[in-house]
């Protein structure tokens, strides 16, 4: 795990310095409202529907023991006690004062955390798969690269006013993208060409929100040396180009539709001729200096027969393991998944007291450390075998081991119109309808993996574009309605839902799904899971069951 230098600390708490004489001349009137807008965005600092959020940044998702402690006393001190994990791996606060923000950053420095570019139009945080590191099938842990992109990204004076904001995936497996780079503003997935040397697949243009948009390749093979001079050239060429007269056409995906991914491509090509070979090209040296914080822990050989033999003698337990538990680049240890989608609790949220649990388990099971999932789970990445069923029984008890991960009801969803003022209509409600009516783990598990994610407004920061089964907050003449998409995939194959027809009251949503599960569990082949049926099937049959007018 990365740790500051000396050089980190001090910018961090100057920075905290500055906003907390920004936020006194805020309150002695000296700084107007309108002034002060754009410098708490810049220290992730919004004003939602009732109260103050504040977003805290989670470089790719890593957090120590330590820093979750600090979370959960600020939540506790400064908050209502709770927590919430976003699909950008990071953490807000919910209904802390304006006033004590300036407190919050300063306790959160002393463990090297910070809000700083979690808002505004300017590069947010670099996101990645939440088991890099420990799989074996990833051709190199990306977190190295990602930490180099948040060195090179933070306070760049020439990024910090685009046109809009900007977001960055790095993948590193081949068959599999848990990080949805194609729906970043650029996605990179690590490759190695046939001489063995390490790059990068370059992907620019791809984004949710109102216009949403599959990322289009730019570059197939670009050298690891070459990363930010590349990056450079297109935020670049975005910085030059981007609409600034219209918030709604101003991302980079945009740009790249008016230009053509082609024609897009030459003008990075070209920009990039002028820096390529510049005091940006990454060395060897620095590639692995970065590299000396991602080092693998002290793992131990030990014996498995005593978990072989737990898994024959508990039913429930082999379910756990099956369903959240992943297998280990390491002989002898797993990934385990704490899933944060107990029914009746939003999908994301944690107690002050869960999060302290959670730290716990990380220093007693995985090194001290945590990662914080794209999909709103937590991760413990190094934990023995040997000890699964130990950590098993801890995590039942504080309500993280629903065996749920990657079913119906480990869905993604916003805090929606009950928090943020954006949303057109509430999301959680929603959310735990759908988890009451579809309770039954061995229906789930018949169902297969299913993603259903859940969006507030069209922000789409719960990823509805991308969800088999996506749903969409609207406002109808002041009263909420929602509106179903189908056919999203975040993966490999990401594609757009489409959306299946007029939206529906609220309390007709479980309705709506159990009807669109219906039509899947009647049309599949053999195990099909849903994405599949779908694709061959298409939307009619969906769309006329959900539409038919009773009897």
């Amino acid at each position: 795990m990365y740790k500051y230098d000396d050089y980190d600390r001090k910018i961090v708490q100057e920075r905290v310095a500055q906003f907390r004489g920004q936020t006194e001349r805020f309150f002695d009137g000296t700084l107007g409202a309108d002034e002060y807008l754009p410098l708490r965005l810049q220290n992730g600092l919004y004003v939602q529907r009732h109260a103050p959020m504040l977003r805290v940044a989670v470089p790719y998702g890593m957090l120590s023991s330590t820093q979750l402690r600090t979370l959960a006393r600020v939540s506790r001190d400064y908050d209502k006690g709770y927590v919430h994990f976003t699909t950008r791996q990071n953490v807000q606060f919910n209904w802390p004062e304006i006033k004590d923000v300036p407190s919050i950053l300063e306790e959160l420095a002393e463990v090297e955390m910070h809000a700083i570019q979690t808002s505004g139009n300017c590069i947010r945080n670099t996101t990645t798969d939440q088991f890099a590191g420990v799989v074996e099938d990833e051709v190199l842990d990306p977190r190295p690269y990602c930490e180099i992109i948040r060195q090179w990204s933070t306070f760049h004076p020439e990024f910090a006013f685009l046109p809009r904001k900007f977001k960055i995936a790095v993948n590193s497996v081949p068959d599999v993208d848990r990080a949805a780079i194609l729906v970043h503003d650029i996605g990179l997935q690590i490759i190695k060409n046939e001489a063995g040397e390490v790059g990068f697949k370059v992907f620019v243009g791809g984004g949710l929100g109102r216009t949403p948009v599959i990322g289009s390749e730019i570059k197939a093979f670009l050298p690891e040396k070459h990363l930010l001079t590349y990056l450079d050239a297109i935020l670049r060429v975005y910085n030059l180009n981007g609409r600034r007269d219209n918030k709604y056409k101003a991302r980079i995906k945009i740009l790249v539709k008016a230009m053509t991914p082609s024609v897009f491509a030459e003008a990075v090509e070209k920009e990039w001729a002028h820096n390529k070979d510049s005091d940006a090209t990454l060395t060897s040296a620095e590639i692995d200096r970065v590299k000396t914080f991602f080092v693998a822990p002290d793992y131990v050989s030990v014996s498995n027969a005593e978990h072989e033999a737990q898994l024959a003698a508990n039913p429930e337990f082999a379910n756990w393991v099956k369903r959240n538990v992943n297998t280990h680049k390491q002989d002898g240890y797993a990934i385990v998944t704490l899933t944060l989608k107990k029914t009746g609790t939003p999908p994301g949220d944690a107690s002050d007291k869960q999060v302290e649990i959670i730290a716990n388990l990380a220093d007693k099971y995985s090194f001290g450390e945590v990662r914080v999932a794209h999909d709103q789970n937590i991760v413990l990445a190094d934990v023995q075998q040997a000890r699964l069923y130990e950590l098993w029984q801890e995590a039942k008890l504080a309500g993280f081991a629903t065996a749920n991960l990657g079913m119906l009801t480990d869905m993604i969803c916003c805090p929606g119109g009950d928090f943020c003022g954006l949303a057109n209509a509430k999301s959680i409600p929603v959310a735990e309808q759908i988890q009451l009516r579809f309770d039954d783990l061995d229906y789930l598990y018949d169902l297969g993996e299913l993603e259903l994610n859940i969006s507030g407004c069209m922000n789409a920061c719960g990823h509805h574009h991308i969800g088999n089964i996506g749903i969409l907050g609207v406002d109808k003449r002041g009263e909420e309605f929602y509106q179903v998409s189908l056919g999203g995939d975040s993966g490999k194959n990401a594609a757009i839902g489409k959306i299946l027809g007029p939206s529906f009251a609220r309390n007709d949503m479980p309705d709506v799904i159990e009807k669109i599960i219906n039509v899947f569990v009647e049309n599949r082949h053999d195990d099909e899971l849903f994405i599949d049926t779908y694709r061959r099937i298409g939307m009619d049959l969906f769309k006329e069951r959900v539409y038919a007018k009773a009897d």
